[in-house]
């Protein structure tokens, strides 16, 4: 088995390197790719040295069994064909090819069976936000089926990546010694702040996140369900938070919900509110599962629910479930 991470220097890139670790994913031969910049770089992974290649339009992936790439969607896009013409499976982490309807859109807990029919060769990991969301709604779509689900995000910075992170923290120093605040991967000062924009508005005045909420939940569950969205940047560094709503097609229990989510793969259920127990982003942080907690019956409907999930969002919503898919595909004997 031979590996390659594509876009190796970025905060999702060095993800990979961890989760390929702590997860013990087996490879004889790793590669490692960036850009003109971080070409010649090194990294130490498991006491062995590896230099980074500059991503071109040559045979490197010849012999490369699986690409974890995370460069950009433009980069995904240009370089789709090169990755893929030997035969590497290209488990894409970006925007480019989720709507593709020769591109599966994965969440191994979710629909993984997806993954084995891949007409390109490439299967794409979904939008952060709609996995830490599907993974949840998975469980409770097996006691009734869900008609709508409205819900409300409070995505990290890590959400923007590395350098956003650690603008978020710069500024909150600078706010404390009365500097100048420096804000240049947000719209807005994030810290002490909100920002109900991730992405650019649409002409239905949704951002491009939401509206990646709505299609990509559909087209990962097989389902009709509409979704409407408000996505908001919060200043946390890492993991996601959301405010669910459903509505199902028949009445169920907060009992019967939390049965079946306390035996849904990649979920944790934490939800005493008595003891006030529920997921919160700090203790969240980098954790594999998806944490769920704070479910009840919706007041407004007799048919709906409202419930509170937190994820890591470049564990669970990026790397590790690109690493998951590539487990499937093992296990599955699919590669």
């Amino acid at each position: 088995m031979n590996i390659a991470i594509v876009g190796i220097s970025g905060a999702v890139g060095q993800e990979f390197l961890r989760v390929i670790d702590e997860q013990n994913f087996p490879f004889d031969e790793l590669h490692l790719f960036g850009s003109a910049r971080s070409a010649g770089r090194t990294y130490n992974f498991r006491g062995k040295e590896y230099t980074v290649k500059e991503l071109k339009h040559n045979d490197d992936f010849k012999g490369i069994d699986i690409a974890f790439v995370s460069a950009g969607g433009g980069t995904s896009l240009e370089f789709a064909e090169t990755i893929t013409k030997y035969g590497t499976i290209m488990i894409d982490n970006s925007s480019a090819f989720r709507m593709d309807k020769d591109v599966p859109l994965v969440v191994p807990e979710v629909n993984g069976e997806d993954a084995k029919k891949r007409p390109k060769n490439i299967i794409a990991n979904p939008n952060c936000t709609t996995i830490l969301m599907v993974v949840v709604l998975k469980a409770i779509e097996q006691l009734s089926h869900i008609k709508r689900a409205h819900v409300a995000t409070y995505q990290a910075a890590s959400g923007a990546g590395a350098a956003a992170m650690d603008e978020l923290v710069n500024q909150f120093k600078q706010i404390a010694n009365n500097d100048d605040v420096t804000v240049e991967k947000f719209i807005y000062q994030l810290a002490y702040n909100l920002i109900p924009q991730v992405d650019v508005f649409t002409d239905n005045d949704y951002t491009k996140e939401e509206m990646k909420m709505y299609n990509e939940t559909r087209k990962i569950m097989h389902s009709d369900i509409e979704v409407s969205a408000t996505c908001v940047r919060v200043p946390v560094s890492r993991a996601h938070s959301e405010a669910i709503w459903i509505e199902t097609e028949n009445p169920i229990s907060v009992e019967a919900v939390r049965e079946a989510l306390k035996h849904a793969e990649g979920v944790i259920l934490q939800d005493n509110p008595s003891q006030r127990d529920y997921p919160m982003p700090l203790f969240v942080a980098g954790k594999d599962p998806v944490y769920v907690g704070r479910i009840r019956k919706d007041l407004s409907n007799p048919n709906g629910l409202t419930f509170w999930v937190v994820g890591d969002q470049i564990k669970k919503g990026a790397a590790l479930n690109a690493v998951q898919i590539a487990q499937y595909l093992i296990k599955e004997k699919a590669i």
